[in-house]
């Protein structure tokens, strides 16, 4: 009875609604109206009374209550559809059909509810970002100029509004359990609505405790639902606003390259802070005692994964590799900065290679490859010379990583002995840095104990304050190890003696070369979601994937840069005070010159003393080379040519012999001797004017340089080959011409051929007094004596003398009965002698005489310049030996004047070529440099530039950190 009653309930206030809404003109029948607005009206209608209402007809058809009289009831009117003769059916089909519609709004609006509830429970746990501002570039804190925040602000509605926009719950619950007393559907017998009489209270109370039951039961499995639905949804706004996010900074990085959007930075801090290690690095190679700046040192074994764990962290494939070999033989320092393009270039190049292509990506390995070899000196595998490379992208975290060479625990055949011992001082000078960050990677898939390095860096950092340990190849190793517990302790620092700040476990591929950055992410993310590792709580979730990885090693490293770059920047204030003050007071006067400074002064000196080669004058050129020339032929001439023509009987064998031996002299040695003695008359006046003393401004520290320079150069000089050809028809042209032309000549000719003799004359009187010992007066005055082999070449000179007296026009040989008489007429007077020592004293006893015969003879030839003009017709003077020395002179000053052209029109500007060429040379070999620009001053003033410019850097780096901040 009781349904019955709340039915009628019901019924009644539908009607009064239809009849009294102020929403509704006319009259509607209770049918019209919606079955969800008949429900909510029904317990919010005021003039609602629970009393029995009358039932109409429509409500007779399907009730079971058979004694009320039909009669008595009213028929609506059928113009409003009614249908009279309705079967059972339909009624309970929409009785069903209403009640799933019932339940779709009702988790809705449950769903809203749990939104709005999930939601604000998120917003407590989203930790505060204030302290990591410096990751978001500066676009985003400049956005309000470009976007007005406020106006939007302003444009959305407030919580209050909200508020009111949310339907009220209690009154939808209480509406539903209406709304599941009215449809509760029953057996085929009974109607769609059942109306009851008032039961006993305790029924009542049972029925509301059991609805109210379920429908909490029903609220707890929408919310439980509708937090899966909104966390998968959450989960997914969060990776497209990543994404958006990601586009947008590639965007407006490119605009800052296209100068579009000028940044206030002009260049980003990790660019800073790495041109200042570059610097640190040139200064100080040891890293002992000015480079304390942290960097990211990554140590690992051999094959342990490094290379890899750094690809990653790069998101590009850049480095070499082979299977199994040592590829790293050199440390590389990379640079990882944000930027519009993913690229790489070096420090020493312009060229950028585009990570995305994978032709850039093989041409990149294969120049890094190349740097390593040649960093690698002969006889070594290792070298401690680093490679800078930059590498930039979207998303990249900003920090200084240098990757060394793997540990090993044995030399391999092809290695040098001293290998291992070069990987472990290389490894310890970098880890030696008390603000170094320490990535120790260590090969998950092998057994622990076979680690090397993890000794290693606990010996450096034995506390571990500065060290994050990575396990590399978890996949292999969970597969593998057969106690996962294993694992877990390797990640908790509890298998190995070393301390770490954090453990971190990755995944680096399947051990395919070819396999992509984003596969190998795809892959290790799949992994780490299906891992039992995670599953079982051995790893958190922080402690997986290079993501998280980079993120902590990134955090780490600035977090060590602030602590450390402004004690640095202290400490090079000093440095700079104390050389500043060692400068001054050593040289007052000099300017700071550096060691490049001073090399392109010395540069300038050079270029301008070889410049003062051109403007020698000719007289000067032609009197040097034709000095130089007849010192280098003199005794060519008088000894092979000269005196052989001399000692003959007639004029006319005279010049016949003359003739052959200069044409012989001209076709295979003249021409070569003119090209030497030029050749070397151009070394000496170069290196006369590179080593003059210039006064005061003369700075004696380029003295080696300038050797340096003058060595190479003339090593390089070539004369020209077509010289001697041309040079050999002028020669023989002028030595076959045997007209003198004027008295001058003829007297210059004399003078030349006087000056000549006399200094064979001088050379062979000092052999004679060197053979023979001092004479009487010098015996006397400086108590000398004279040796036995002097005695006897003294006798046998006298002996000798006596024999050209008795015969002046004795020829150049001794006869041997000639030998035979001078021999016993000195054992007559009890001196030994034999017939080499007779010859050897013959020889300049001769020559002495005969050069002051042919002394005489130019003294008489001064006169003769009238008989040669009549070719020595009716005279018995005879001066053929003048001509032929005219015709030397003049064979000299012809190729003297030859030369001198060659020489400043072309091989002046030769020489200048080579010697810039070699200042080119000498200023790209930084060793030449140190090797000849050296001493106390030099090495000052370089300490002095370098400990500015790491200052000055230092400096601007803090104040462009103190700005992001």
């Amino acid at each position: 009875m009781w349904r019955l009653r709340r039915a009628a309930v019901a019924c009644e206030v539908c009607q009064s609604l239809v009849k009294h809404s102020s929403g509704i003109k006319g009259s509607l029948p209770l049918q019209k109206l919606h079955l969800v607005s008949r429900s909510i009206y029904h317990s919010h209608h005021p003039t609602l009374k629970l009393q029995r209402p009358q039932f109409r007809t429509s409500f007779h058809q399907f009730s079971s209550l058979a004694n009320l009289p039909l009669r008595k009831l009213k028929l609506s009117p059928m113009k409003y559809g009614y249908q009279p003769r309705r079967h059972f059916w339909p009624a309970r089909l929409a009785a069903r059909l209403l009640k799933l519609r019932y339940l779709i709004l009702g988790s809705a609006v449950g769903g809203g509810y749990t939104a709005k509830k999930t939601f604000d429970q998120w917003k407590d746990l989203i930790p505060d970002l204030s302290d990591y501002k410096w990751i978001v570039p500066d676009i985003v804190w400049e956005i309000d100029e470009y976007i007005d925040l406020e106006k939007i602000r302003k444009a959305l509605p407030n919580s209050d509004d909200l508020a009111k926009l949310t339907p009220d719950f209690d009154k939808i619950v209480e509406s539903l359990s209406l709304l599941k007393d009215f449809f509760t559907t029953g057996s085929p017998g009974e109607t769609a609505f059942r109306a009851t009489d008032h039961g006993s209270e305790s029924d009542k109370h049972y029925r509301k405790v059991t609805d109210k039951e379920k429908i909490d039961q029903l609220q707890e499995e929408l919310l439980h639902t509708q937090s899966k639905i909104w966390r998968l949804k959450y989960q997914r706004i969060l990776e497209r606003l990543e994404k958006e996010n990601k586009e947008l900074r590639k965007l407006v990085l490119q605009k800052d390259d296209k100068g579009i959007h000028q940044r206030k930075l002009k260049k980003s801090l990790i660019d800073m802070y790495s041109e200042v290690l570059d610097v640190l690095s040139d200064y100080d190679a040891s890293y002992n005692t000015q480079d304390h700046l942290p960097r990211v040192v990554v140590v690992g074994d051999q094959s342990a994964g490094k290379t890899s764990v750094l690809e990653m962290i790069a998101q590009a494939r850049i480095f070499p590799r082979g299977s199994g070999e040592m590829m790293t033989r050199s440390p590389v320092k990379v640079t990882l900065s944000e930027g519009p393009h993913h690229v790489a270039l070096f420090k020493d190049s312009s060229r950028e290679f585009d990570l995305t292509k994978e032709e850039d990506l093989a041409a990149l390995r294969h120049e890094i490859e190349l740097r390593m070899r040649k960093n690698v000196k002969e006889g070594c595998t290792v070298s401690p010379e680093t490679i800078s490379l930059n590498v930039k992208g979207p998303g990249l975290q900003r920090m200084v990583l240098v990757d060394l060479p793997g540990v090993i625990n044995t030399v391999t055949s092809g290695m040098a002995p001293d290998t291992k011992e070069t990987i472990f001082s290389i490894s310890k000078a970098y880890m030696q840095n008390p603000n170094a960050i320490i990535l120790c990677i260590q090969d998950g898939s092998v057994d622990a104990e076979r680690s090397i390095v993890t000794d290693l860096v606990s010996q450096m950092d034995p506390h571990g304050r500065r060290t994050i340990f990575v396990l590399t190849k978890v996949d292999l190793a969970e597969k593998n190890v057969a106690s996962p517990s294993r694992i877990q302790q390797i990640i908790e620092g509890k298998l190995f003696p070393m301390k770490a700040l954090g453990y971190f476990a990755v995944v680096t591929g399947k051990g395919n070369s070819s396999e992509s950055i984003e596969a190998i992410r795809e892959y290790e993310e799949e992994f780490f979601q299906n891992s039992k590792l995670l599953k079982t709580s051995m790893l958190k979730a922080h402690q997986v994937t290079t993501r998280n990885l980079s993120l902590a090693v990134s955090d780490c490293f600035w977090k060590m840069v602030r602590e450390s770059v402004e004690q640095q920047a202290d400490s090079f204030k000093a440095t700079r005070f104390n050389l500043e003050t060692e400068w001054k007071n050593n040289y007052p006067r000099l300017r700071e010159l550096d060691r490049n400074e001073l090399f392109e002064k010395a540069k300038n000196e050079i270029l301008d003393e070889v410049i003062s080669l051109s403007q020698v004058t000719p007289k000067h050129w032609e009197e040097i080379l034709q000095q130089s020339l007849w010192e280098r032929v003199s005794t060519h001439v008088i000894e092979n040519i000269y005196l052989p023509a001399a000692q003959t009987m007639n004029s006319g064998t005279f010049n016949t012999t003359v003739d052959i031996k200069l044409k012989q002299w001209t076709d295979k040695q003249l021409p070569n001797k003119a090209v030497e003695v030029a050749w070397e008359t151009l070394q000496e006046e170069f290196s006369r004017f590179m080593t003059e003393p210039k006064g005061k401004e003369h700075d004696d520290i380029f003295d080696k340089l300038k050797e340096a320079v003058k060595e190479e150069s003339i090593k390089r000089h070539k004369w020209n080959d077509f010289a001697e050809d041309s040079l050999r028809v002028i020669q023989h042209n002028a030595l076959e011409d045997r007209s003198i032309s004027d008295k001058q000549q003829w007297d210059a000719a004399i003078y030349f051929m006087e000056e000549a003799l006399q200094a064979r004359l001088k050379d062979t009187e000092n052999a004679i007094e060197n053979m023979i010992g001092p004479d009487w007066k010098k015996r006397w005055l400086y108590w000398k004596n004279r040796t036995q082999e002097q005695f006897v070449h003294n006798e046998t000179k006298n002996e000798l003398e006596k024999m050209l007296k008795c015969n002046e026009e004795h020829p150049a040989y001794l006869a041997s009965d000639e030998i035979t008489t001078v021999r016993k007429n000195l054992e007559s007077r009890g001196v030994e002698v034999d017939p080499s020592l007779i010859k050897d004293t013959w020889h300049q006893v001769y020559r002495r005489h005969f050069l002051k015969t042919a002394l005489n003879h130019c003294n008489l030839c001064r006169r003769g310049f009238y008989y040669y003009q009549r070719h020595f017709v009716d005279s018995e003077l005879e001066c053929n030996d003048v001509v032929l020395f005219w015709r030397i002179q003049r064979m000299l000053a012809i190729t003297a004047n030859t030369l001198r052209q060659q020489l400043t029109n072309t091989e002046v500007r030769r020489l200048e070529k080579n010697v810039k060429e070699v200042l080119e040379d000498f200023a790209e070999d930084g060793e030449k440099k140190v090797k000849l620009l050296t001493g106390k001053r030099v090495q000052l003033a370089e300490d002095l530039k370098k400990v500015r410019e790491i200052q000055e850097k230092l400096d601007a780096f803090i104040e462009a950190l103190h700005q992001e901040k």
